[in-house]
């Protein structure tokens, strides 16, 4: 299966996503955000798979892949201004409801639009490997390097790169690490390659609140499943286990074989979130 390819203007800026619809597809939508560094096609796996029975929608955020830079970085590379880009998405695309995945960066999106501009429509959210308050330390090990985003003479020693720096999100194939790298290189000026994101994105991680999340969190109402990588040095075990008994109540399921974040890439993950989505039960 194919995605198609689309961009929308939301809050002033150009936004790109790709959309998986299957012949089976109901009207049932899931909006499916990346992470961080990342782009949207890192959802093409799992996309695809959803695509059976939902329309899947996975948007670059602003400054990453084919959405636009920001002008105004300060103010647009942060949470609430991406919750405010996710709301004009899915009002354009005409979604009264929806669910979401989100991966990292995208789960907190997740779960501060599920609180706030998307209470009510959010039907049920998938968080992979993040949580209310990120641990310190790996919030400033991926500031480290997203703040100074590498240079290579070629692709191929990009995608060497890429394999070092993303080892944790567990088993990808060869030509799973070839798309993940094709999916997310722009050329500089000089020739060489690098990651396809604005470097500026990094002053999200710089201006974090002490209480993080939790506010909106404890105030959710809606069925929250959480994928943890069990060797994650973001989401720690202490802050699952309030997971498990704050706010929502979430389910807490621990991936083998993964740190931050699980690829959302093989048939046990896929049947963990494709459980969850079609409400079968609370607990994968």
């Amino acid at each position: 299966m194919t995605p198609t390819s689309h961009y929308l203007r939301c809050e002033g800026r150009e936004l790109h996503y790709t959309e998986w619809a299957g012949p089976n597809a109901a009207s049932d939508a899931v909006i499916a955000w990346h992470g961080f560094a990342r782009t949207g096609r890192d959802m093409d796996d799992i996309a695809a798979q959803l695509a059976q029975r939902y329309r899947v929608i996975c948007p670059d955020t602003i400054g990453r892949g084919l959405s636009q830079w920001s002008p105004d970085p300060a103010n647009e590379y942060t949470l609430p201004f991406y919750v405010r880009l996710a709301a004009s998405l899915v009002d354009q695309l005409g979604l009264p409801h929806f669910h979401w995945l989100g991966t990292s960066m995208g789960g907190a999106i997740g779960i501060l639009a599920a609180a706030t501009t998307l209470r009510g429509r959010l039907r049920r959210l998938v968080i992979n490997d993040i949580g209310p308050c990120p641990a310190p330390e790996a919030v400033q090990r991926i500031l480290t390097y997203a703040s100074r985003p590498p240079a290579f003479g070629s692709v191929s020693e990009l995608e060497a790169y890429f394999r070092t720096v993303y080892a944790p999100y567990g088993h990808l194939s060869d030509a799973q690490w070839r798309r993940l790298t094709e999916t997310s290189v722009r050329r500089l000026p000089d020739g060489r390659v690098t990651p396809h994101y604005d470097p500026a994105i990094a002053m999200q991680l710089q201006s974090s609140s002490p209480e993080g999340l939790w506010p909106a969190w404890d105030s959710l109402d809606v069925p929250v499943l959480c994928l943890r990588g069990v060797h994650s040095d973001l989401l720690l075990p202490d802050a699952a286990e309030q997971m498990r008994t704050r706010g929502p109540l979430a389910v807490v399921v621990e991936i083998q074989g993964c740190g931050h974040a699980p690829a959302l890439n093989t048939p046990e993950q896929f049947a963990l979130v494709e459980r969850f989505l079609a409400g079968d039960a609370r607990s994968p």
